[in-house]
């Protein structure tokens, strides 16, 4: 990579046509560019993976205090390099992209002063899970991608030992994930090395061989996954089990609250503005979710009244989450009923959209060994590099719990015109810079997917009475997270308040709703992203069509909110503003 930088500066300064003329501003920014991407992939070998990115795939990330400090002093030395830049040199794009990386440097650099760095394990992430998902989206093209995975699996054991020694010591400093949120840990741990070695999940992807590869190449790989597994990886996990059982949990923080660690109450407000992109303080979000509940509380009664239920809120809730008709008697047929609704939508997303991403995706269930602890759905975008898919994971876990009256809203967020299509989209985006083409702002990326579910209406969906509820079940979920969320982390509450709440002003079932808010608790201010972006959304449109009148195009307006990729929800709104004002001044 150093040598292609260098016979860039050397084809640049002769094309300026003198030996001793510096390069111009634009190709300065685009080989710090390359510097800035080139060290992230690097530095965190798992999401190159993920992207794409070559020559990484038999490395694990270092998750030690040492890689950390050498890590930060490196981002802030390119956010300076990137704030020497001349931006009355640059096009309006280049402008805009210097913005968008300056912008996402600053808060990752103001955000350093906070522990996160000890904060590496709890029910919805961590080394538990890590090894397993890594393994299982990368390719599987050559003899060489399976050398890879021996490779991870060979230095496993010194990730795992790495991540027990930061967190032994984030415990001496009583900086520890949440207690609640540590108790499925272990059994997560035991279920990725069960006692018979070829059910577990860390050899799942060494099947699948290319064609190029011989039968003895196939068995050699096999046999030697096997052994590393039983002999290097299990031991290593054991020592985490162990050391998570008699150590860690026992002795975590009991406090769900960020605000009740040391500084907490400014971390908290950091990772609000980090998720949503926004300056709103945490009062502000706070009540903006409690009218948020009030106004779709309020629809929510009127599809009641209409459906004929004679009953008040809380019974027809109870009667969504206990009656058998809304409930799915096999995994199979829950998979199968989101495959069909995804079916139908797909033909209706041209009247919606001028452009449409080429990744393809499909629909697959959450690993059992995690779906316990995860979430009702969740999306993990593909590879055009790998040939891997875009999937939709639905949980399948207790069936009872996974009803039929949301699974059209949640097709329509995880899959198109929702995640699928904004994520594949802005990787589709031609000439940008991989650095940009994979920002990735909650706002945009979640507040885009709720808003997703809002377009079902325009494709033909929610046409019975539980369904429409179903799609305001969703969007009164995202409501009640502004509340709770900030609830907990920043004005005292309780988890058994938060929950509570939820189940006051929702019919999900009481298993979700306490997934749900140990997540909010594992993941402080993340949750806040989503309503918060979709208002914006919807703001957008609304002043789209109140200012372009007749002239509006709901598939041209799409199509430019997608333009540019995700952005930071400020950068959104100016950028709308200004496709907007040129617009009104060509149809004036």
């Amino acid at each position: 990579m150093k040598i292609v930088k260098s016979i860039l500066i050397a084809i640049t300064i002769l094309f300026n046509g003198c030996s001793t003329e510096q390069p111009t501003e634009s190709v300065t920014l685009n080989l710090l560019y390359d510097e800035i991407w080139d060290h992230q992939m690097i530095s965190f070998p798992t999401y190159a993976t993920y992207v794409g990115y070559p020559g990484q795939n038999g490395r694990w990330s270092d998750p030690s205090l040492q890689f950390l400090e050498k890590y930060e002093v490196s981002r802030i030395n390119f956010l300076r390099r990137l704030q020497d830049i001349d931006q009355s040199q640059l096009t309006d794009r280049e402008v805009l992209g210097l913005k968008l990386i300056t912008q996402n440097l600053q808060i990752q650099t103001e955000g350093f002063k906070f522990p996160e760095e000890f904060i590496l394990i709890h029910q919805r992430s961590g080394v538990q899970q890590d090894i397993s998902d890594v393994l299982s989206i990368m390719p599987k093209n050559s003899l060489k991608d399976f050398e890879d995975r021996l490779e991870r699996l060979r230095k496993a054991p010194e990730y795992i030992g790495k991540t027990i020694d930061v967190l032994r010591i984030g415990l001496e400093k009583n900086i520890t994930p949440p207690k609640i949120t540590l108790r499925d840990v272990p059994q997560q741990i035991k279920n990725t090395i069960p006692t018979e070695i070829s059910n577990s999940p860390l050899l799942n992807s060494f099947n699948n061989f290319p064609v190029s590869m011989t039968e003895e190449d196939k068995n050699r790989i096999v046999t030697q996954a096997e052994s590393i597994v039983e002999t290097e990886v299990y031991p290593a996990f054991e020592k985490l089990y162990d050391f998570l059982v008699e150590e860690y949990i026992p002795n975590s923080n009991e406090s769900i609250a960020l605000s009740d660690n040391p500084d907490g109450k400014e971390w908290y407000k950091h990772r609000a503005r980090q998720f949503t992109t926004t300056q709103l303080q945490p009062k502000e979000i706070h009540d903006l979710g409690l009218n948020e509940v009030a106004r779709i509380k309020a629809e929510m009664d009127d599809v009641i009244t209409k459906s004929g239920f004679e009953g008040s809120f809380d019974e027809f809730t109870n009667f969504l989450r206990t009656d058998p008709q809304f409930y799915a008697k096999t995994e199979e047929e829950l998979l199968s009923g989101y495959r069909d609704i995804a079916k139908k939508a797909d033909p209706e997303l041209p009247k919606l959209f001028g452009k449409l991403p080429r990744m393809p995706y499909g629909i697959i269930e959450i690993p059992s060994y995690a779906a316990k602890s995860q979430t009702t759905a969740y999306y993990r975008g593909g590879s055009q590099k790998d040939g891997r898919a875009g999937y939709f994971y639905a949980n399948t876990y207790a069936l009872n719990t996974r009803p039929k009256w949301e699974m059209e809203a949640l097709t329509l967020h995880e899959a198109m015109p929702g995640h699928h299509l904004q994520i594949s989209l802005a990787k589709e985006l031609p000439e940008t810079h991989p650095l940009i083409q994979n920002l990735s702002y909650t706002g945009f990326v979640e507040g885009w997917g709720l808003y997703a579910e809002s377009l079902g209406t325009e494709m033909g969906f929610y046409k019975d009475p539980y369904s429409k509820f179903g799609q305001l079940t969703y969007e009164m979920w995202r409501a009640v997270r502004l509340v709770v969320d900030t609830g907990m982390h920043y004005f005292g509450w309780s988890r058994d308040e938060a929950i509570s709440y939820f189940a006051a002003n929702t019919p999900k079932s009481l298993h979700d709703i306490e997934v749900e808010i140990d997540r909010y608790i594992s993941w402080p201010g993340q949750a806040l992203a989503y309503k918060i972006g979709e208002l914006k959304f919807k703001d957008l449109r609304q002043r789209a069509t109140e200012t372009l009148g007749d002239k509006f195009d709901i598939r041209e307006f799409h199509d430019e909110l997608h333009k540019k990729g995700a952005l930071p929800l400020d950068i959104l709104d100016e950028q709308m503003n200004n496709w907007l004002d040129k617009k009104n001044t060509s149809v004036m």
